[in-house]
């Protein structure tokens, strides 16, 4: 731009926000995503129902979580009790991000998605990092650190 220009930056105006809360089938690598206005025990209850209907040949369900403050609210321990012979909750120890491979899904995502982006408005960006999803899936977790066993 010219000296003394100052170039026109549209912008939206608003900081709304979506979160998402994911899981990862560590057989197949999809993603399950369920999205919404917070990130708090509404949004993941909302996560577990999604995998309790989306999953439901699976006799168990084993859903690993970091150790977000919500997790073991009394409204999750109250479902968790009501679905304990569907669904239970492994916690990985605190401060482990690394241990965590919906983690490096979320880094992947805010790479190549949200930074710079130019949606015109919160829907267009969540379809945006719904494709994604869906176009890198399935995604791989077997590295140094995640060894899938392979049957004898």
């Amino acid at each position: 731009m010219r000296r003394g220009q100052q170039a026109k930056i549209p912008t939206p105006g608003t900081n709304d926000k979506r979160y998402v809360a994911g899981s990862i089938h560590w057989r197949t690598g999809m993603v399950f995503a369920t999205e919404g206005p917070k990130r708090d025990e509404k949004l993941f209850l909302a996560h577990l129902e999604d995998l309790r209907h989306r999953l439901r040949r699976y006799r168990k369900i084993h859903v690993i979580c970091d150790c977000a403050k919500f997790h073991p609210s009394n409204a999750v321990q109250e479902y968790l009790a009501k679905y304990r012979d569907r669904i239970e909750l492994e916690m990985l120890p605190a401060y482990s991000p690394d241990a965590n491979p919906m983690e490096r899904i979320g880094w992947l995502v805010r790479e190549h998605i949200t930074p710079n982006h130019r949606c015109h408005d919160l829907g267009e960006l969540m379809g945006m990092v719904r494709a994604y999803l869906e176009s890198e899936a399935p995604f791989r977790l077997e590295d140094e650190e995640y060894r899938i066993p392979k049957a004898a």
